[in-house]
């Protein structure tokens, strides 16, 4: 056999007994997943704004960075609701480099799964406990969902994993709002067709269980621009692509249509600054067009205290050492302009 079975991981239940959260931020979740809710069903006209780090890479900066959003969180509650990104999981596309806490909790030592779990609940829980904030994560392994399903608000696929049957099915089962990204070669019918799937119930196996699931109607898109034949990024958040988008939808039995876009990735082409101008863009064409306004829930920017970003070793306090992030003072200066905008 080739497989070497180092260690045997702890169940979830085992994990959340020894790492609970507490009935008080149970109860904050509860009230902010209900909030979310209503953003996506159309009910409530606040905007969605999930940012932070492209990857949760060290417990001390991600906390102090969640927690400089209270204050911002607590200005703007009218008019935005702030979701932090609290990536925990960073996925690779050729399969080398850092992976994330859940699997590598110190980016400079070797890999260590059950303490990366651990790491993965702990740092969720004191996120919401230092800011009153309830995080976002991507989803790169469905079968870790069980050791994090009461902690998180919102729960992203990524462009790689959105044509994969297993997530697609799992997402069904969530009671959250769950993003699928266009996938890489930024085919918005694969997106749809992820976003139909996890909508609709399913019978399947997970965790070695045979298990059922009601479908999720929070499943929704995220356009996070695409890369063409000739390996060159291609934006999809412009006007006409909002449109096609919007056309398509009109296409298919999909509850609650929404759409968040991503500024960073392919439609910035890792370009961090160009996040500024492309949220603008959104909010702009927003107020243009009321079946844009209609659609478009949120925006995704990665952001951390410094800006850029950095290698591993370097250990510069909260600078990225994955993609490069938009720095903290300008990124509370977008978030302003974001409330101001949205009316």
């Amino acid at each position: 056999m080739s497989f070497n079975f180092l260690n045997q991981l702890p169940s979830p239940e085992e994990i959340k007994k020894e790492y609970p959260l507490p009935e008080k931020l149970a109860q904050i979740k509860k009230e902010r997943d209900a909030a979310i809710r209503k953003v996506l069903t159309g009910e409530d006209n606040r905007f969605l704004v999930i940012i932070g780090p492209c990857s949760a890479d060290s417990e001390e900066p991600v906390c102090d960075y969640v927690s400089r959003l209270t204050k911002i969180a607590e200005d703007v509650k009218d008019r935005l609701i702030i979701i932090p990104r609290v990536y925990t999981n960073k996925p690779r596309t050729t399969g080398e480099g850092y992976k994330g806490i859940a699997t590598q909790p110190d980016p400079e030592k070797a890999p260590d799964m059950v303490a990366g779990l651990i790491a993965m609940r702990k740092l969720h829980i004191r996120t919401i406990e230092e800011s009153g904030l309830t995080p976002a994560d991507e989803m790169l392994y469905p079968e870790n969902w069980s050791y994090i399903d009461d902690l998180l608000s919102y729960v992203a696929i990524g462009a790689r994993s959105v044509e994969d049957q297993q997530h697609r099915l799992v997402v069904s089962g969530f009671d959250v709002a769950s993003g699928m990204k266009n996938p890489t070669s930024g085919d918005f019918s694969v997106m749809l067709n992820s976003v139909y799937a996890a909508q609709h119930p399913h019978h399947f196996v997970y965790r070695g269980y045979e298990v059922e699931t009601p479908g999720n109607d929070l499943t929704h898109v995220v356009l996070r621009g695409a890369v063409s034949k000739h390996g060159n990024s291609t934006q999809n958040y412009h006007y006409e692509d909002i449109m096609r988008l919007i056309e398509m939808y009109n296409e298919r039995d999909l509850k609650n249509p929404a759409a968040i876009v991503d500024a960073n990735h392919s439609n910035s082409n890792k370009k961090y600054f160009e996040q500024i101008r492309i949220v603008k863009e959104v909010m702009h064409n927003r107020q243009l067009s009321p079946e844009i306004h209609k659609m478009i829930k949120g925006v995704m920017i990665e952001s951390y205290i410094e800006p850029g970003n950095q290698k591993i070793g370097e250990h510069i306090y909260g600078k990225s050492i994955t993609d490069p992030c938009l720095g903290w003072e300008d990124s509370a200066r977008l978030i302003y302009d974001i409330a101001e905008m949205n009316k």
